[in-house]
């Protein structure tokens, strides 16, 4: 893999502090202003990594690394830069909170009005949206997580009162964020006749079969999911529908914001109002995504070491987990349904049922196929190979691995970006929102499908792939300025498809480092996928060292204070190539190659000498 995480991490935390402290102060806002989304996003390209990756942490003044303090040097030094990003976290959190204590999680400057319609009102801009629920879960987990390790290496009480008040900010916002979801979830019950049904059978029948046997068929694969439905009861997303009637089929997935009628979830969490919703009960194929990822945060392994959740957030999480799983289930049931000619997510664009088509729609429904596949043991490489195909594809339909010709609708995807219409309760479009995260969803796709591959030689061909793409985003940077090295210059990668900017995208942006932090952890995580013939010619590399080594040590050999070090050393090579053959085979295998020759050069040395040469 030609990226180098790491380093484009740290180049990136540079940019940001050029862009953003200015006169001992941090500025928010970027190219769409401020925001509930935009500020978080921004505060994340600093804190995602620090949380994620080991060696940038930045919690603990103690064990921060030298580069990491380099790069963010304007703001201070190792002991100087958490203290400031507790004020900075600390400000966006006031910011985001209204006079009652109700924390703020409206779309503001992100929403836009339909084309041709009149501008929206501050009413509209302050709605509710799942983007800032689930950014604000990340965000949270972060500061909270930040808290948590550096309480520990301070002991002045004023900061320490400051961590105090910091983590009592998170945490409600976190729980709220955590009701937000829960009363965004939505469950579209219809039947195959209609044209919902007749669209979701168009496209997951690739075999041609009679709407009958199909719907037929997709029921009998989801009918587990369908029972489980009925346990959904607090929130939003209960089914009234009969599902029992044969005719009938289903959608679920999060909406775009708090569905109008959700009920209130009762919590102890002084989380302040539960405001009133208005988005339809249907689900959004971004928002769902979007969702499900932030879902997973409060699933991860570093959320329940470190203890983020407390007893309440714990059960609104596992009521989080149960939609998450559902959702899972079906959308990966629906594009891999069928196992013959070609799964409905090979056939390019994805369809919605309400008659949306784009390539982007199917970008983001490989992240739900591979989590299903993987849950439901399928995650072989054959399988996997196959998303890893169309992944391929979509990277050469949105010409970042093919040469773009001037004025190609491909190219719409990077800019201006997919508009996706939000509709109110009654179904009627109210507003739009923006997405252009194309190129940086392939990337880490690519990075985490390339994870899960045991085949060393599927992996490297789809990190050839993120490599291409990275080299993609990278004509992408703003190319000089305060702002210069970060997102989103469009027309860098397309000549004349979009002006240079004059502010970055923190959207962009974001998402790059949350692509690279997926990239790292490829590499710090996950072991080289094991290639079994390779492994097999280490250990027997290691068998033969082994008995030269014990016939030696029959003969005598080693007798004197010289031989002995010489013996220690062969043995502890030797343990060390036996605990790498699984893991790192040609490492073992090199190790054992010089065993072998220092042996050979042992054995030759005792037969000159008994021959008395």
């Amino acid at each position: 893999m030609r990226i180098q995480p790491r380093q484009e991490i740290l180049d990136i935390w540079r940019a940001t502090v050029r862009s953003c402290w200015q006169n001992g102060e941090w500025h928010w806002g970027g190219r769409s202003g401020s925001n509930s989304i935009s500020d978080a996003e921004q505060l994340l390209t600093l804190l995602l990594p620090a949380a994620r990756v080991p060696v940038l942490s930045l919690d603990d003044p103690d064990r921060a690394d030298e580069e990491v303090i380099e790069a963010l040097s304007p703001i201070g030094g190792a002991i100087e830069i958490p203290r400031r990003l507790v004020s900075v976290i600390t400000d966006y959190f006031t910011r985001y909170t209204d006079d009652t204590g109700t924390p703020i999680f409206s779309g503001g400057s992100y929403l836009a009005p339909l084309e041709g319609g009149s501008e929206l009102t501050d009413e509209q801009r302050s709605l509710d949206i799942v983007d800032s629920f689930a950014v604000s879960v990340t965000l949270t987990l972060a500061t909270i997580g930040f808290v948590k390790v550096y309480r520990g290496a301070t002991k002045r009480r004023d900061l320490l009162a400051q961590l105090d008040a910091l983590e009592a900010m998170a945490s409600a916002r976190l729980t709220a964020a955590m009701v937000g979801l829960l009363r965004s979830f939505s469950t579209f019950v219809f039947t195959s006749s209609d044209e919902y049904g007749v669209r979701l059978c168009d496209m997951i029948n690739q075999d041609e079969l009679p709407r009958r046997e199909v719907v037929a068929a997709l029921r009998e694969q989801l009918r587990e999911t369908m029972a489980s439905l009925r346990s959904v009861v607090i929130g939003s997303g209960r089914v009234t529908e009969d599902l029992d009637n044969s005719e009938m089929l289903f959608e679920c997935g999060w909406s775009w914001g708090i569905i109008a009628g959700a009920e209130e979830v009762p919590t102890t969490e002084p989380i302040g109002l539960q405001r009133e919703g208005s988005a339809e009960n249907a689900p959004y194929l971004y928002f769902t995504v979007i969702a499900m990822d932030a879902i997973e945060d409060l699933n991860s392994e570093r959320t329940r070491l470190l203890g983020l959740l407390n007893e309440e957030q714990q059960r609104l999480s596992r009521a989080l987990q149960l939609r998450w799983e559902l959702t899972r289930t079906y959308w990966a049931t629906v594009a891999t349904f069928g196992n013959r000619r070609r799964w409905p997510i090979e056939d390019i664009p994805w369809r919605t049922t309400d008659g949306d088509r784009t390539d982007y729609y199917t970008l983001q429904a490989t992240s739900l196929a591979v989590k299903g596949l993987i849950a439901g043991g399928r995650g072989a490489d054959e399988e996997l190979g196959r998303i890893a195909s169309v992944l391929v594809e979509l990277a050469q339909r949105a010409r970042i691995t093919r040469r773009a010709s001037p004025d190609e609708p491909a190219l719409l995807l990077h800019a201006p970006g997919k508009q996706v219409t939000l509709n109110d309760d009654t179904s009627k479009p109210i507003m739009t929102w923006n997405v252009n995260e194309y190129s940086t969803v392939l990337l880490q796709r690519a990075a985490t499908v390339a994870g899960l591959l045991s085949n060393a030689r599927r992996r490297s061909e789809l990190l050839e792939l993120a490599d291409e793409v990275w080299d993609h985003l990278l004509l992408r940077r703003i190319p000089d300025g305060q702002h210069r090295g970060l997102w989103d210059h469009a027309g860098g990668a397309f000549p004349g498809l979009a002006p240079k900017p004059d502010a970055p995208s923190w959207y962009l942006t974001e998402r790059v480092v949350e692509a690279l932090v997926s990239a790292g952890q490829l590499l710090w995580d996950r072991p080289f996928p094991r290639a079994g013939r390779l492994a097999a010619y280490a250990q027997d590399l290691i068998d033969e060292a082994e008995y030269l080594f014990d016939r030696e040590l029959m003969r005598g050999t080693f007798a004197g204070e010289a031989m002995q070090r010489s013996m220690r050393s062969i043995r502890a090579s030797l343990r060390r190539a036996q605990l790498l053959v699984d893991e790192r085979p040609g490492t073992a295998a090199a190790l054992a190659n010089t065993l072998l020759l220092l042996l050979n050069d042992v054995a030759t040395g005792q037969q000159k000498a008994s021959e008395g040469i």
